[in-house]
Parts: C-alpha cells; sequence; structure tokens
C-alpha cells in the first residue's frame, strides 16, 4: 500500500466561510428589520396615546358641560354632539407625545374628533442598510368621541328632569344628587381610536 495523496484537503474551509458570513450579514439585516420595526411600533403606540388623550381631555370638558347645564335639558343634545365652546385638547396629544420620546402634530378634524400625526425623536440608528441612522418612524392616529345618551323618545318625565337615555342604562336624573349618583364621563361619550 503506497502513500496517501490528500489533494482536496481544506476544500469545505472557503466555502463554510462563505456561509458563516452570510448568515451573519443576513442575521444583522433581519436585526435592522426589527429595530425600525420597534421604532415604528413605539411611533405608533405614542400616535394613539396623543389622540386618545386629546379625545379623552374633550370627553371630560363635555362631561363637566352637561353637569354645569344639568337644569337645562334644551342644551344636552347640543352638548352631545360636541357643538358648544371647549378648549381645545392637542395640548394633551403634545404632552403625551413627549412622554413617549416623540412629537406631535394635532388637529381636530370635527367637533368630536382628532387626528395626530407623529415622530420619534430617536432616530432608527446605524445598521448595515445605510441611511437608516437619520431615518425616524412616524404614525398617524384618529381618535373619535361618540356620544352614548340622548332623551329617550317617548319624553318619558321625573319629576323635574327627563330621563337620560344611555346606550347600557337609563338614568333618573336628580340635580341635588350627589355627584357619585350621576353619569361619568365614560357613561356620556365612548372614546376610541379610528382607521
Amino acid at each position: 500500500m503506497g502513500p496517501r495523496v490528500y489533494g482536496d484537503t481544506g476544500q469545505a474551509f472557503p466555502i463554510y466561510l462563505t456561509v458563516v458570513g452570510g448568515l451573519l450579514l443576513l442575521a444583522l439585516a433581519y436585526f435592522a428589520v426589527g429595530q425600525a420595526a420597534a421604532n415604528r411600533n413605539g411611533a405608533q403606540t405614542a400616535a394613539d396615546a396623543a389622540a386618545l388623550a386629546a379625545a379623552l381631555d374633550t370627553r371630560d370638558q363635555l362631561a363637566g358641560q352637561w353637569l354645569k347645564d344639568l337644569r337645562d335639558p334644551e342644551k344636552w343634545q347640543a352638548i352631545f354632539d360636541g357643538n358648544v365652546a371647549v378648549t381645545p385638547s392637542c395640548w394633551r396629544a403634545y404632552q403625551l407625545a413627549e412622554q413617549n420620546d416623540a412629537h406631535a402634530q394635532c388637529t381636530p378634524t370635527g367637533l368630536l374628533s382628532y387626528r395626530v400625526e407623529v415622530e420619534t425623536n430617536k432616530a432608527v440608528g446605524d445598521s448595515v442598510i445605510p441611511g437608516t441612522e437619520s431615518q425616524h418612524a412616524k404614525a398617524t392616529a384618529n381618535a373619535v368621541i361618540e356620544p352614548l345618551c340622548g332623551l329617550p323618545a317617548d319624553g318619558a318625565q321625573s319629576d323635574e328632569l327627563p330621563r337620560l337615555a344611555c346606550k347600557d342604562k337609563e338614568w333618573e336624573l336628580d340635580p341635588d344628587a350627589p355627584a357619585d349618583r350621576l353619569p361619568k364621563p365614560q357613561d356620556l361619550f365612548d372614546v376610541h381610536l379610528a382607521d
């Protein structure tokens, strides 16, 4: 038996290095995409929170106006329609966006709705994908205030005030009752995100 010739020794090593290098580059690209997705999710969270904050503040003002005008049912429908003077609540959207490390642009899109556009303060950062170091995530959210109450169709009266027909309950109203026995803002209005 003669000496063995090893002519193909080490041929797999360059292939191994190429495969490992390719996998590493792919992993870095996936990391960059994941990092961008996380920033985008953060921006969407900030936009949702900001839009809801503005709408909730307006809802609370409307509920306060309803309590103020409790003894005057003629004004109730205008309040439920949002057709009364309230202080614009975009300041709450800016405040919530700032708490989520972003800045916002808020626009009332009707008497009972807000649109908030948010851009994160933090960029996506350095990655294997060029240009991401200066990219900021952006997102938009719309919040709507929906009235849940109105006067019942039958016009039934209590001693002093008409009943208030809400989505889940009819309220017999007593203007002299303690505040905890009257409808709360969440009983009068629903606030939710919309497309």
